[in-house]
């Protein structure tokens, strides 16, 4: 750098840097390099005898000058939000682009992506297969990738904007200088705008997902915390709960080759021995067989044979009695019960 650079001439200390300490180091650090910096706006040279006081005063000047901008700028954005205007980046809102008078309008492709989300994970799908299958499908993210991430699914799940309705300020700016920015837990206040632009997902449906969200989440497991990792990897994953002691069923297989077979364990039971809970193993084709025999029979539904979709759709949970006894749920609060 010696001997390249004889001068630095910037505008003004504030746009030299954002604040005192950082402008300081840099002036002491070309100073060594007997590089000096000009500011055209204060007429400050660096190598003058009294270069470094006025920079340090100045300095500060334009450091506080910066964080009353950032005052000014947080006061304007909050009184637009308190008459209800929102600002939304559609650049990467999957679903939704801008018109010519800068109003959101819906992308009809993208809608019907963000619908399937909705269904398949109210069908009983986890955000991380949702993913995997938008994936495979070759479906492009908001953002233009062609990988999604079960929390872009979890995103698009929870993000009110997509039933028309927008929650402002979910995030606050906590550092002008470094503009890092935090999630809002009531430091600053925040606006909820109702039908201010189309819907993509209904009010209700909308509602149904958050209430899944919550019924996933407190779904009892044999854990410390009493509750385990939701999963739908397979049909009865998350589905099947021990009456015994109450803790959920893992799937294992048995055998090899011509003679393996899966089947389902209470995790109690594997974990822990049999003195803390008798519920023997189930096998899975003893649960699907169940299935179709509570749908032909007490359903009126004409069921040849075990459907996975049909099974996710309609059945909340089932409550395994024994090896040979469950109780299946369904979301409408009928109990059937099944012996197999």
């Amino acid at each position: 750098m010696a001997g390249k650079i004889d001068m630095v001439i910037t505008k003004s200390i504030s746009r030299f840097t954002r604040n005192t300490l950082d402008t300081l180091q840099y002036v002491r650090q070309l100073k060594e390099k007997n590089i000096a910096i000009f500011f055209e706006k204060e007429c400050v040279n660096t190598l003058d005898s009294k270069g470094e006081f006025l920079i340090t005063l100045l300095g500060s000047l334009a450091q506080e000058e910066s964080s009353n901008i950032s005052q000014i700028t947080r006061m304007g954005i909050a009184y637009r939000f308190q008459e209800g205007k929102v600002i939304v980046n559609h650049n990467r809102f999957l679903g939704y682009t801008k018109d010519e008078n800068g109003e959101l309008v819906i992308v009809a492709e993208e809608a019907e992506v963000i619908r399937r989300i909705y269904r398949e994970f109210l069908e009983g799908r986890s955000d991380l297969k949702i993913a995997k299958g938008l994936e495979h499908d070759g479906i492009i993210t908001g953002a233009g990738k062609a990988t999604w991430w079960a929390s872009t699914v979890k995103s698009i799940l929870k993000n009110e904007k997509y039933m028309g309705e927008a929650l402002l300020q979910k995030t606050h700016t906590v550092d002008f200088l470094t503009k890092k920015r935090v999630k809002n837990n009531g430091i600053v206040q925040q606006y909820y705008v109702e039908d201010w632009h189309p819907a993509i997902i209904n009010k209700e449906e909308f509602a149904e997902v958050q209430a899944e969200f919550e019924r996933r989440s407190n779904m009892r497991g044999y854990s410390r915390t009493g509750k385990s990792a939701f999963t739908s990897e397979y049909a009865f994953s998350g589905k099947l709960f021990c009456q015994n002691c109450g803790s959920k069923f893992r799937r294992a297989s048995w055998g090899t080759g011509k003679n393996k077979q899966y089947v389902w364990r209470c995790i109690n039971r594997e974990q822990n021995g049999i003195d803390k809970c008798s519920t023997k193993t189930v096998k899975e084709k003893d649960l699907e067989q169940a299935f179709v025999q509570v749908m032909n029979r007490e359903q009126g539904v004409k069921v040849t044979k075990f459907d996975e979709e049909i099974f996710r759709r309609l059945i909340e949970k089932v409550k395994v009695q024994s090896m040979v006894e469950a109780v299946f749920v369904f979301k409408t609060g009928v109990e059937v019960r099944a012996i197999f």
